[in-house]
């Protein structure tokens, strides 16, 4: 089958910390819907979701899984996402392709940082909390589990079925409660109660008739309140499943079908067309009679598959031999197999609808968060995209075989395409090519990828610290560049002033010249020129942030001016203001939340301390464990994996996330100063 109407489908991803049992539930899933005849297993590493040898080496999700199934005339795409931390980024580029975000907790190992970072990320969408695993866990400690769900996220975070006392299965509180039956905690009636009073809150007129006349609401009467309350973020419904006992598996399945949101019914995408602040909210509705919009939320790369891109369709009809564009491009691609992802297996289909989750291979101009369409009245359009975290961790890259750095090049463009939060730089100084990743983690995954994709053989260094300049004031500076040698010369006058920005700002250009003191033909040689001396730094050799760079004079000459010469008075005009508004080294910081076992609490916050690191927040996730914030100079991390696993013999995690930048300390900011001056002193 293929779905036919929006109306039908479902899409829903798979969120939560590594270990929550996402791949596991997929696999329930799939049995319990007739799918698969029987599950894989994360130990045999034959799972629909994980197929990659990586994956199955890790007993780890690495890149998003898509896989469907049909269930009571409903048709569930479903997205098995990554939980480690470090490849957050991966799992957070499958929001835009669902209206459901289904956030997996373990009921072992309760709330965890994942589980934070998704809920917050997921926002946005209509949320399910599935509590997994929950044959492993007492009642006790699944009763306070849904204590600390509603502490943490909120009164909005309802039972919606309850685990049996017997725990074999679990209890309807929804949509047929049996008021008679023993739950493990709680009870059915107030469970159920609790719910409806939830989604009556919203519909002033159910609310009379279920208050004052006292009627039952059938749960027909409650759809569009309910999901009315699921798109307001009123109602955050929580059900209990066991994978391996196949508890509460089915129930699941209706809860998907029943009431999370079709196409027609999730909040809507926000889309936009044009760039920058001359850009306008567009509307987009998944009819198929419309014109094509398609979003491209991920790419997957083979070497000898070629390039895969997945895309969520969000208005009009898909089908083999339709012509579409990507972005901007005058140039259209004719759809020649349309695919429907099961795992690994690509399977043609004959059409794709709004709301449908297809794939096209070998278009090698797709890339990540490409709007695909088929007219050119949808020129410029893109989606919002998710807010990823900022890459903190680096390391530099040598090819150890000769010749292979063009080929190490086009491998990691390739790679930063399949994962938001990997980038990939060069450093001019040292002279390396730097990729940036969440974490060791994130990188060693990167390493064995090019390894084994790509038969890449590397050697790895520790890169600079990306150190950043700021200024403390406001100054003004005028430089005139002049040079003649026989016939045309080089003239060129600037004077400008610098201000400091709040901290996050970046940089702003401002333009108050009059008179054509600078002919407008040359403003872009200045601005070439600033944006060199801001690039370059004027006090240890870092890019400069915050700061306001407004020309306000100059002076040119008939013959002699050039744009050479207003490049070069635009630069040291710059670098001497800076110098004057009392430059100051920023250094990168990060977050570090570190989950340990209660006894080496003392030890993780000396620790902390000794890599000048200042602790912002401590709380019990668990019985025995405690959660740990600090703010860590991100110079002060290396080792800190290697450190944290000595302390805790390997029983530990912790998450990083940049936080911005702070004035380095003095005796910090004169060893960068003065290697600055050594290394422009030897040029």
């Amino acid at each position: 089958m293929t779905p036919t109407s929006v109306n039908d489908i479902r899409n829903v991803a798979l969120l939560g910390h590594a270990g929550s049992g996402k791949t596991s539930l997929l696999e329930a899933l799939l049995v319990a819907s007739g799918t698969i005849g029987a599950a894989g297993s994360i130990e045999r590493g034959d799972t629909v979701g994980d197929f990659d040898p990586q994956e199955k080496a890790m007993g780890h999700s690495l890149a998003t899984a898509v896989a469907h199934f049909e269930w009571a005339q409903h048709w569930v795409n479903m997205l098995d996402t990554p939980g480690l931390p470090d490849l957050a980024g991966r799992a957070l580029s499958a929001l835009p392709a669902v209206e459901t975000a289904a956030v997996v907790v373990s009921a072992q190992a309760g709330i965890e940082s994942g589980t934070r970072r998704m809920m917050e990320a997921a926002a946005g969408k209509c949320r399910l909390v599935v509590v997994s695993k929950i044959d492993a866990a007492s009642p006790a400690d699944l009763s306070a589990l849904i204590e600390h769900l509603a502490a943490t996220f909120g009164r909005e975070c309802l039972a919606i079925n309850l685990p049996a006392a017997s725990g074999e299965r679990v209890l309807d509180c929804f949509f047929s409660p049996d008021y008679d039956a023993e739950a493990a905690f709680s009870s059915v009636r107030a469970a159920h109660d609790a719910i409806i009073d939830q989604v009556v809150e919203l519909d002033e007129a159910l609310m009379a008739s279920y208050l004052e006349q006292g009627e039952t609401l059938d749960p027909e009467q409650l759809h569009a309140p309910f999901e009315q309350a699921l798109r307001e973020g009123h109602l955050i419904p929580v059900c209990f499943v066991s994978s391996r006992s196949g508890a509460g598996v089915k129930e699941l399945l209706d809860i998907l079908g029943r009431l999370m949101p079709d196409p027609t019914e999730g909040n809507p995408p926000h889309f936009l067309k044009g760039e920058g602040a001359s850009a306008r909210p567009v509307e987009v509705a998944p009819d198929p009679a419309r014109h094509v919009i398609a979003h491209v939320f991920q790419i997957a790369n083979d070497p000898y598959r070629g390039k895969l891109g997945l895309f969520r369709i969000h208005q009009g009809s898909i089908g083999p031999n339709t012509q579409l564009y990507i972005g901007d491009s005058r140039k259209s691609f004719k759809v020649a197999h349309l695919l429907r992802l099961q795992g690994k297996n690509q399977v043609e289909t004959p059409l794709g609808v709004p709301g449908d989750i297809c794939a096209v291979a070998r278009v090698d101009e797709l890339h990540p968060d490409a709007v695909l369409h088929d007219s050119h009245d949808e020129d410029l359009y893109h989606l919002e995209a998710p807010r990823y975290p900022q890459p903190v961790f680096g390391l530099a890259l040598i090819a150890k075989k000769h010749g292979d750095e063009q080929k190490l090049a086009e491998a990691l463009a390739r790679l930063t395409d399949e994962d938001p939060c990997l980038e990939v730089g060069f450093d001019n100084q040292a002279r390396q090519t730097v990729v940036r990743g969440l974490g060791e983690l994130h990188l060693k995954i990167v390493l064995e990828q090019l390894r084994t994709r790509w038969n890449l053989q590397l050697d790895t260094a520790t890169p600079s610290v990306p150190y950043r300049e700021t200024i403390g004031g406001t100054a003004e500076a005028r430089y005139r560049h002049k040079k003649q040698s026989g016939g045309a010369g080089q003239f060129g006058e600037v004077a400008l002033r610098v201000e400091s920005l709040p901290r996050g700002s970046g940089v702003e250009l401002g333009n108050e010249v009059k008179g054509g003191t600078i002919p407008t033909n040359f403003l872009p040689a200045v601005e070439k020129g600033v944006r060199q001396a801001l690039a370059d730094g004027a006090l240890a050799g870092f890019p400069v942030q915050d700061v306001r760079v407004v020309l306000t004079d100059g002076k040119h000459h008939a013959v002699d001016s050039n744009e050479v010469s207003f490049v070069t008075a635009g630069r040291h005009a710059t670098l001497e203001a800076l110098l004057a508004a009392r430059p100051t080294v920023l250094e990168p910081l990060v977050n570090v939340t570190v989950k340990v076992e209660d006894r080496h609490f003392g030890d993780i916050t000396a620790e902390f301390s000794t890599r000048r690191g200042r602790l912002t927040s401590t709380e019990s996730p668990a019985s025995g464990w405690t959660l740990i914030t600090a703010t860590v100079p991100l110079a002060e991390m290396e080792g800190f994996e290697a450190r944290l696993k000595a302390i805790c013999a390997g029983e530990s995690e912790f998450v990083l996330t940049a936080c911005g930048h702070e004035p380095a300390p003095q005796e910090v900011q004169q060893r960068l100063a003065k290697a600055y001056s050594s290394r422009n002193a030897a040029q």
